[in-house]
């Protein structure tokens, strides 16, 4: 279940990172982030009782322009890529299928929260989509994306500068332990609030 706007941070049991920001490494953290996912498609699937759960992804994959999109993300998941044989868009660089299908995913509904930024369930999208499908990018953006999830989780969302600020700062020394430091530094005097380790 995911955290509600304004929670404080919590430190994850398994990896001692705040929770959600330790995927896809920590495997804690990793099914945290999964159910974000699976949670939206669970409670869709009780709309849809003697339908077959195959069936539904197909369906959601043909028009993710009509859903929300973790249940988008979800529909996919359940699929299998032609291609690859990976879940349909989290197969390697190089499947087409994949490709698209992963294309085609944004085109899914995004609804902020009450109380949280314009755009923060964007931020939220994109940083889960990087964490689930962590071969497709670089360690430096995995490792920003990671670390500042669980603040997007509350209701954070960093102002463009920030962003810049923050990209600037992992670019220059990205180290996972400097970038943690420096992150937790920032989010104690910018960002959400941070409970003591």
């Amino acid at each position: 279940m995911r955290p509600a706007v304004g929670a404080a941070l919590a430190r994850c049991e398994e990896c001692g990172g705040y929770e959600y920001g330790g995927a896809p490494d920590c495997g804690r953290c990793r099914l945290l982030v999964d159910d974000i996912v699976d949670e939206e498609w669970r409670l869709f699937l009780t709309d849809w009782p003697s339908e077959s759960e195959l069936d539904l992804a197909e369906l959601v994959a043909a028009e993710p322009d009509r859903h929300d999109w973790r249940i988008v993300d979800a529909a996919l998941d359940r699929l299998v890529c032609d291609e690859c044989g990976s879940r349909l868009g989290r197969g390697p660089m190089d499947c087409s299928a994949c490709h698209l299908a992963h294309g085609f995913r944004y085109a899914a509904i995004e609804i902020d929260r009450p109380g949280v930024p314009r755009g923060n369930e964007h931020a939220i999208r994109v940083n889960i989509s990087v964490l689930r499908r962590p071969h497709m990018t670089s360690a430096q953006e995995l490792l920003a994306r990671r670390l500042l999830l669980p603040a997007l989780l509350v209701g954070f969302l960093p102002t463009i500068a920030q962003a810049q600020r923050i990209s600037a700062m992992i670019k220059s020394d990205p180290t996972p332990e400097r970038v943690s430091a420096a992150l937790e530094n920032w989010f104690r005097d910018n960002g959400p609030t941070a409970p003591p380790r």
